[in-house]
């Protein structure tokens, strides 16, 4: 069977289905072609929550679009006439006086630079305000109203039904195999089950699996493992807003940072945002270790000691689609017409899902964008230093080539 339209998108992640959603209101027909189910388990947009922040250090590029993007995440709880973001705020704590060069004092500046508004918080503070921490060892740091997080799996169903009602053509079922591709220019694709989906334009919105279909970027970007834990706690009330709020913990110091009780699933969601551990997108083992449980149980500990000994109701990995510099990577393809990718979302791009279809479709039209000269098509090497800031990377981490690993991992 073969099927055309002007736009065939490959993936219904967070880049995939805000990108056909712009891309329908620009006047394109679209096709939205994705493995399924949707939202898609394997996928790092699925999951019960998402930290929605404007801290980027001192990046005020990243800041300024996330700004933008936090805008958003108001707008679509209007929209959809649902709480799928909710502002309970975001605590930035670290374990030694904040300091000029730091993340967390870096992004206190340029917030308050930008004319918000957050609140520095002492130990007496912490203890007072967010009673769960450990006020003898987090001794600074900051509280942030204008943040929270996004029920991630729920935001991405959302789309999709809007994608459904703007009668975008949603193909589930669909796992691509190769593009189809004539002197040098893109011209479709074709499914392992056996169907040709003719376009003038192929997105590859892929996430991790983006590789795969681009080999030539598999020197740039490659998938990593994040381990992210459920615990039940026995006193939720602690954990509970405006008890407790999403937090990062040091992050850059430290990779661990969490959310609140879910509202309806009861649980706290903790997860490590550090180097991860390579794991391929269609038969890598999405298990954690036991060291890293152990690496959990110690973390808790020291920083909530409520939840030391809290059951741990589930695990899993989070897979990331990681460049080299850490930056998204959206542009269309120098070498091939009729292609552009969408993906590079390297730990960090759920956040911005209100303006990331707006970006992509701007790079299918060739419209200009100041963010996307960050995000275009770049030449990476092992000699690649990853910028972006709240990423924890331990002495001992090997940056050369495919040798990123975690010391004892």
């Amino acid at each position: 069977m073969t099927d055309r339209s002007d736009i065939v998108i490959v993936g219904a992640g967070i880049f995939g289905v805000t990108a056909a959603l712009e891309l329908k209101a620009r006047g394109h027909t679209v096709t939205l072609l994705d493995p399924g189910p949707l939202p898609r388990p394997q996928a790092a947009s699925t999951d019960i929550s998402k930290v929605i922040r404007v801290e980027y250090g001192s990046d005020e590029p990243y800041l300024t679009l996330a700004e933008q993007a936090r805008a958003g995440w108001l707008r679509w709880n209007e929209v959809f006439g649902d709480q799928l973001y909710h502002e309970v705020g975001v605590t930035m704590l670290t374990r030694t006086p904040m300091s000029p060069g730091g993340f967390t004092y870096e992004s206190y500046q340029l917030l308050l630079k930008r004319g918000h508004r957050p609140e520095r918080l002492t130990s007496a503070d912490l203890a007072r305000r967010f009673p769960a921490w450990n006020a003898a060892v987090y001794v600074d740091g900051y509280f942030n109203p204008q943040g929270g997080y996004a029920e991630s799996g729920r935001v991405v169903e959302a789309l999709l039904q809007q994608a459904a009602r703007e009668n975008i053509s949603v193909h589930t079922g669909q796992t691509v195999g190769e593009l189809i591709e004539d002197t040098g220019r893109v011209s479709g694709v074709r499914t392992h089950e056996g169907e040709r989906f003719e376009a003038a334009h192929v997105v590859i919105a892929a996430g991790a699996w983006t590789p795969l279909l681009a080999p030539d970027l598999a020197s740039m970007m490659h998938s990593v493992g994040q381990p992210v834990f459920h615990l039940k706690p026995a006193d939720p009330g602690l954990f509970t807003p405006p008890n407790f709020a999403v937090f990062s913990a040091d992050v850059s110091q430290t990779g661990w940072y969490g959310f609140p009780v879910h509202p309806t699933a009861g649980v706290i969601k903790l997860a490590h945002h550090g180097v991860g551990r390579p794991v391929h997108p269609a038969d890598g083992e999405r298990v954690v270790t036991p060291a890293q449980v152990q690496d959990l149980r110690s973390f808790l500990a020291e920083t909530f000691p409520a939840l030391a000994d809290a059951p741990l109701v589930g695990s899993h990995l989070c897979l990331y689609c990681d460049t080299l510099d850490g930056h998204f990577w959206v542009d269309r393809d120098p070498a091939r017409a009729g292609l552009t990718v969408a993906a590079g979302g390297s730990g960090h791009a759920f956040k911005f899902g209100p303006v990331l279809g707006e970006l992509v479709a701007d790079a299918v039209e060739g419209n200009p964008n100041p963010h996307l000269d960050r995000f275009g098509w770049r030449s990476l090497n092992a000699a690649t230093v990853a910028q972006e800031a709240t990423r924890y990377r331990p002495a001992g981490w090997l940056q050369a080539g495919d040798s990123r690993l975690e010391i004892g991992d």
